[in-house]
């Protein structure tokens, strides 16, 4: 049987249709192998989120065609939609797939592997009139699975590159995402994350009302998973409507990761993001008054053209206020093609680090505030536990604090009561409950 080796660059979504595409190669008869041996076939799904991004996608697709020079190359995603020559023009590579027609890939590589087809297949055309594209993962090798609902988005912000990848908002079927929530349920995985490029948009290109906060309770009323996550929502597409809807959903998680960027207005106007300093804060509020116990998990951007340190300490300021359990921070990157890179007042990259540094300094200190209050109460938190390694478990609770615990037994999958004791780097150590 032909070996395929895949790797995945970039977010949950490009993790998720990773393990689409990887599944329906395994229904054909292809052997999945590590991606560091030799195989038949490579698959290698791109971001093109930062330079960065850029630069480990062909570090990563070069690695592929030295491993067999002879093999099957595919590339595919966020950076092959917006450089689709930049990617063809590397040796080695014979399918460039966009990020439509993804599963396509499957049937790309069984034809050059039965000589059905040579040379190069190039394919990442405009994304405005795609539609969602089928894909479903059935079986997900641990205890929490992703879930697409969504993907597109519709927001302008002048600085990401993301938009031009990905096209308009597309939305899952309701019926496919019970469908498939339901069928991870079944199989084994105890916690699913509905996720998106704007997550919160879904439903919005859907006809017969379904949004967001719709697919929820329908899912709550089905009782179709143990424990349901979102993945990344932005703050204004989550107000208090969105709030008093869901807030009664019992298979909901009370934790919400919103992406924030920055806690300054000046520096959110140039971002174009849609919400100002004062609504973020506002929406965090409301989450926590209508629903106890909620934690929030939140991105974060740093040396901004225009931000200066005034806006800095805004933004700091804005992070001791929101109480986040965690955040990702990170230092702005000029990306091609974007309103951003001509931007007057540049911050100099030396003072972007300084400045990531600095905040995620200061989100420890928060976390650790937060878990402090987490082991002071002694109340025990409901987990489900991950992996195990020498009889201790990792876990999540349903606010997503990170948690270790000793289990006399093999317990991966198992949903206890832990009793928090004490926590070290931002990891709660416990006991299971009696």
């Amino acid at each position: 049987m032909p070996s395929v080796a895949v790797y995945t660059l970039g977010c949950k979504v490009s993790q998720y249709e990773t393990e689409a595409l990887a599944e329906e190669l395994v229904r054909r008869g292809f052997t999945l192998v590590e991606f560091d041996t030799p195989a038949d076939v490579y698959v290698i799904n791109t971001c093109t989120v930062t330079a960065e991004s850029d630069r480990k996608s062909r570090q990563y697709i070069r690695r592929a065609v030295s491993q067999n020079p002879r093999a099957v190359v595919a590339v595919m995603g966020c950076y092959s939609q917006r450089s689709a020559s930049e990617v063809a023009a590397i040796d080695g590579v014979k399918i460039v797939v966009g990020t439509a027609d993804k599963m396509k890939v499957a049937d790309l590589v069984s034809e050059y592997l039965s000589g059905k087809r040579e040379g190069r297949y190039i394919s990442a055309p405009p994304l405005d009139n795609e539609k969602f594209e089928p894909m479903r993962v059935e079986k997900a090798p641990r205890t929490r699975a992703y879930v697409k609902i969504e993907d597109g988005c519709e927001s302008r912000c002048s600085y990401c590159a993301i938009r031009h990848a990905r096209g308009p908002v597309r939305s899952k079927a309701p019926a496919d995402v019970i469908s498939e929530v339901e069928g991870l349920y079944k199989s084994g995985t105890r916690e699913v994350v509905l996720t998106g490029i704007e997550t919160g948009s879904y439903g919005r290109d859907l006809d017969g009302g379904c949004d967001l906060a719709e697919l929820i309770l329908t899912l709550d009323g089905r009782k179709s998973c143990e424990r349901l996550r979102l993945g990344s929502l932005a703050p204004e597409l989550v107000g208090e409507k969105f709030i008093l809807r869901v807030k009664d959903a019992k298979i909901l998680a009370p934790h919400f990761h919103l992406s924030m960027q920055s806690g300054s207005d000046t520096v959110l106007r140039l971002m174009r993001r849609r919400y100002s300093r004062a609504y973020a804060l506002e929406t965090v509020e409301l989450f926590r008054r209508h629903i106890a116990g909620v934690q929030f998990t939140t991105d974060l951007m740093v040396g901004f053209p225009g931000e200066t340190e005034e806006c800095f300490l805004e933004t700091v300021d804005f992070v001791r206020r929101a109480k986040f359990l965690d955040a990702h921070v990170f230092a702005y990157s000029e990306r091609e093609g974007t309103d951003a890179v001509s931007l007057p007042s540049p911050v100099p990259k030396s003072e972007r680090q300084r400045r990531s540094r600095e905040l995620i300094r200061v989100v420890r200190e928060v976390r650790d505030e937060i878990l402090d209050g987490i082991v002071s109460s002694k109340k025990p938190l409901c987990c489900i536990l991950e992996t195990g390694d020498g009889g201790y478990f990792t876990a999540h609770s349903d606010e997503f604090a990170e948690v270790s615990v000793y289990a006399p037994e093999n317990k991966q999958g198992d949903r206890v009561n832990v009793i928090p004791v004490s926590h070290n780097n931002g990891v709660i150590c416990g006991k299971l409950a009696d």
